[in-house]
């Protein structure tokens, strides 16, 4: 035999070691919707930390709230618990602009009418503080003449004003607006007079070598200068109008939140004075906020 034919040979490799498929490569579609999936859920979870963040505290606070006032209650069975005031509620805005007469309306008519006095006070306040302030704080002279008349004035309680607004106007409602007029109107002559004087000289300055009209130093350097001063001087004093304007209808009556707040403590109603206390707070939050978006709007900054 030969020795070719006397070597042994090798058994063949079975056919599945003969070839194997390579790895199959990942889908890239595949990979990029997991990729993307997983930053959604990233950022949703970022949006829920944030979300966390801001609203747990308060909703603690009310709930704190809401708890001690409850143990209260208990304590004290004249105060009207948080579930009473809630069924009072229910019932009380389930019909909110009812009319049984001129003196029994619903809590609807009371707010809008109580707003329609701020909104007259404060309005007229503002025409007239908010140029005020600027001729003050522009013109040292017109300072010093009204220094001991804002520092005399100010000061006083606004309810002090309502004997001279009867005694004036012989009614009620004006009365109520001016007791809104002249509480309201110091914060806006104050905060804006000091904004004026605050301006930089250099700017004026400027204003002068160039001989600008004082039609352009107020639009293009006083305005866009004293508005954030401004704004705060509004922001006070709506703030002050809205807490006068209940005082001032609980001694003028008629319609409106204070007179509402009295006739129904002459119903021993506590209850619904709790619920007018939380509108008062709910709505004055609300004017501030107003003011405070409108002040971002239109900031210079």
């Amino acid at each position: 035999m030969s020795a070719t034919a006397m070597s042994i040979d090798k058994p063949a490799a079975p056919a599945s070691e003969k070839w194997k498929p390579a790895p199959a490569a990942p889908d890239v579609q595949v990979v990029e919707k997991k990729s993307v999936s997983a930053g959604r859920r990233q950022r949703a979870g970022a949006v829920l930390a944030a979300a966390l963040r801001l609203l747990l505290p308060p909703i603690l606070g009310l709930a704190a709230f809401v708890g001690i006032w409850a143990l209260v209650s208990k304590s004290s069975p004249q105060l009207p618990g948080p579930a009473v005031v809630f069924q009072a509620a229910v019932t009380l805005f389930a019909d909110p602009f009812y009319r049984n007469g001129p003196n029994d309306q619903g809590i609807g008519w009371n707010i809008l009418f109580s707003l329609e006095r701020v909104g007259i006070g404060f309005g007229l306040a503002a025409l007239v503080g908010i140029p005020a302030g600027f001729l003050i704080g522009r013109f040292k002279f017109l300072a010093d003449m009204a220094a001991p008349i804002v520092s005399l004035l100010r000061p006083v309680s606004p309810l002090a004003w309502l004997p001279i607004g009867l005694l004036v106007f012989k009614a009620a409602n004006p009365a109520a607006i001016w007791v809104i007029f002249i509480s309201s109107i110091w914060p806006m002559i104050i905060n804006t007079a000091v904004g004026v004087q605050r301006i930089p000289q250099d700017y004026l300055n400027v204003a002068r070598v160039l001989n600008l009209p004082e039609s352009k130093v107020f639009a293009k350097i006083l305005f866009p200068a004293v508005l954030p001063y401004m704004m705060t001087g509004v922001r006070l004093s709506i703030g002050v109008a809205w807490l006068v304007i209940v005082a001032a209808e609980m001694l003028t009556g008629g319609v409106g939140l204070g007179f509402w707040v009295w006739d129904e403590w002459n119903n021993l109603k506590v209850e619904n004075i709790i619920i007018a206390i939380f509108v008062v707070g709910l709505i004055g939050l609300l004017l501030e906020q107003a003011l405070v978006m409108l002040a971002k709007r239109f900031s210079y900054e």
